[in-house]
């Protein structure tokens, strides 16, 4: 959930985006299209309009790990204002439009709207998400990561069904899971079954997950 501060942050940049005709372009990215895969050179940030990307990294020995998803009004791909090589893959998980900046023209648009310090407040946030991620994965066992996950999607893109329950009805695999965790698909099969049992992910005929947040909260704050 974004904070006012940056809700605000990325009004203005959208209200700047549809008023600035000297850089940025829409484009439409189809589903299981690559916006730029990882290795490549790409020197622009992105905005998403509508749609969903999700990020991810491949080992050597070709194991794909899934950094992030992102939705409708968040920036993404914006380490190329460090450089223009790619360190991982950003894919579309459904239609997708987003707003392509060059990166030095998202720069100036920066210092040009006064929007350099809402910036900065977004990359702290993002910085804070990551260290909350490594801080799961050294901390907690498989299982307890794996309750973590499915709590952050659902507050990220989990569609509201009932009070404290969520569906995250885009379609994310148990092998994507098990990247995310760190773990193997078996064993993601395993402990979802086991939070089926004890009410924390919901019996649904639907081809996606239904969670009860509210106990999946409780659950990550037990083993905190």
């Amino acid at each position: 959930m974004k904070s006012p501060d940056i809700a605000r942050l990325m009004a203005d940049l959208h209200s700047f985006i549809a008023h600035d005709k000297s850089g940025a372009r829409s484009v439409r990215v189809p589903r299981r299209s690559n916006i730029y895969n990882c290795g490549q050179r790409d020197s622009n940030i992105y905005v998403i309009e509508s749609g969903q990307i999700k990020t991810q990294m491949y080992a050597r020995c070709g194991k794909e790990c899934l950094l992030s998803i992102f939705t409708a009004g968040d920036i993404f791909g914006e380490s190329s204002l460090l450089g223009d090589e790619r360190n991982e893959t950003a894919t579309a998980m459904r239609t997708t439009w987003v707003r392509r900046i060059p990166a030095a023209r998202f720069r100036a648009a920066m210092t040009e709207s006064e929007l350099m310090d809402g910036f900065i407040d977004y990359l702290a946030l993002r910085l804070q998400e990551q260290q909350e991620v490594i801080a799961t994965m050294v901390t907690m066992d498989s299982e307890q990561r794996l309750a973590s996950v499915l709590l952050r999607l659902s507050r990220k893109i989990g569609k509201r069904r009932a009070p404290h329950v969520s569906a995250i009805e885009e379609r994310i695999t148990q092998e994507e899971l098990s990247g995310m965790v760190g773990t193997t698909r078996s064993r993601v099969g395993f402990f979802l079954k086991r939070f089926k049992d004890a009410g924390l992910v919901l019996p649904t005929s639907d081809p996606f997950l239904v969670v009860n947040e509210e106990r999946l909260a409780e659950y990550v704050d037990e083993v905190v």
